[in-house]
């Protein structure tokens, strides 16, 4: 059959029968035993795949107190400029609850103020970045909220970046889980709520700031990498975790949990154990009976029964469409119980489009902004240390 004319082929067999080298999964065994939280709700996600591994009350809408600055921080970076300096507004000054206590018209790093939003939850800081990026406050929600459906979000609604309570201000757990998972991606964002201990430069005085990460998380949990707290007298404890163990990142929420860092390590370590990632495809691996290559690797986590559930479909482009003459031949879906669980372009093997860079100029900007933002700040230091000496040397001198 000519593939020109074909527009889409269904390979009923497993997922061995399509790629050429593709081994098999260890044999079958018995079904993960059930996860239990003492959270009003609760969800698991695999972050490279986006797969939920538990949820418990997931999709119900609710309080979430200082996780909204998950949010907050991932538009902040993607609409913002990390080297830019944040001039502190009286609104931003006067907000109540957690706060880095900043000065009116202090001005600080975007990305320096983000390390105060995430590692110490400042409202303060919140505010001074929404006014920042989106204009005023009201204009940074909208981009909070129109980020929300970009990702899917479905059972969440933004009415301010900290998070304080407000009629009409929510998510879920999934819902979470789904945006830490697509924030998490960011390695700026993924650097930053990894952070245990960050020192800032202090324009009042000769010492710097120091922003102690509240996630205990990072240093009970083995490997522990982010991600936020959350607390409000409506809310109560709200709690976002990640951490990553051989090649495989979790992300653990969960909402109104009085024991939530014994149950953030349960939910972590029956993940790693229940659903480790599986390589399904590998980039550059040959589609058996065709000319192709797979373009980019795709992994997907699978308990031990769900061995031999993948099935795969085939998706073949018109000659005449621009993917084809951008060099796509075509896409290989993967699906599971008649799910579509994901897909990875094809392409003719030996294509340069293998060596394309997967990260957009965007990402690669904001990257850049980060690394020298970050330089900045070891030159401030310096800089002041280098003061410090001069001052020093000249009380000795007199």
């Amino acid at each position: 059959m000519h593939y020109i004319k074909v527009k889409r082929i269904l390979l009923l067999g497993l997922m061995t029968v399509v790629l050429a080298g593709t081994s098999r999964l260890p044999a079958a065994y018995a079904k993960p035993s059930t996860l239990l939280t003492n959270a009003k709700a609760s969800a698991l996600i695999d972050v490279e795949s986006g797969r939920i591994l538990h949820s418990s009350n997931g999709d119900t809408p609710m309080r979430i107190a200082s996780l909204t600055k998950i949010m907050t921080a991932i538009v902040a970076i993607e609409h913002g400029k990390l080297t830019d300096m944040v001039k502190t507004s009286k609104r931003a000054v006067g907000k109540e609850g957690s706060s880095i206590y900043l000065q009116l018209n202090e001005e600080m790093s975007l990305l320096n103020m983000l390390y105060g939003l995430m590692l110490r939850s400042g409202n303060d800081a919140a505010t001074a970045i929404a006014e920042h990026v989106g204009g005023t406050e009201e204009g940074f929600v909208h981009l909070m909220n129109e980020k929300a459906t970009f990702i899917g979000l479905t059972h969440s609604q933004f009415k301010n970046p900290h998070g304080l309570d407000e009629d009409g201000h929510f998510s879920s757990a999934n819902d979470l889980a789904k945006l830490t998972a697509y924030a998490l991606k960011n390695e700026v964002f993924a650097q930053i709520v990894s952070t245990k201990i960050k020192k800032v430069p202090n324009p009042h005085e000769n010492w710097e700031y120091s922003y102690t990460n509240k996630n205990k998380m990072l240093t009970m949990y083995e490997g522990a990498d982010g991600v936020k707290t959350g607390y409000t007298k409506k809310s109560l404890r709200c709690l976002v975790s990640s951490a990553t163990r051989q090649n495989q990142q979790l992300a653990a929420v969960t909402i109104n949990d009085s024991d939530d860092w014994a149950d953030h390590r349960k939910m972590l370590d029956w993940g790693f154990e229940n659903y480790p990632l599986q390589e399904i495809a590998a980039k550059g691996q040959a589609l058996a009976g065709y000319p192709f290559v797979v373009g980019q690797s795709f992994k997907y986590p699978m308990a031990a029964q769900e061995n031999g559930t993948i099935q795969s479909r085939l998706v073949l482009n018109d000659v005449a469409s621009t993917r084809y003459l951008l060099g796509e031949r075509g896409m290989l879906e993967w699906y599971m119980y008649q799910n579509k669980i994901g897909a990875v372009p094809l392409y003719d093997s030996g294509s340069s489009r293998l060596q394309l860079s997967t990260t957009s100029r965007h990402a690669e900007q904001t990257l850049a902004d980060f690394r020298k933002a970050s330089e900045y700040g070891r030159y401030s230091e310096k800089v002041f240390f280098h003061s410090i000496a001069k001052v020093i040397n000249a009380l000795f001198e007199h």
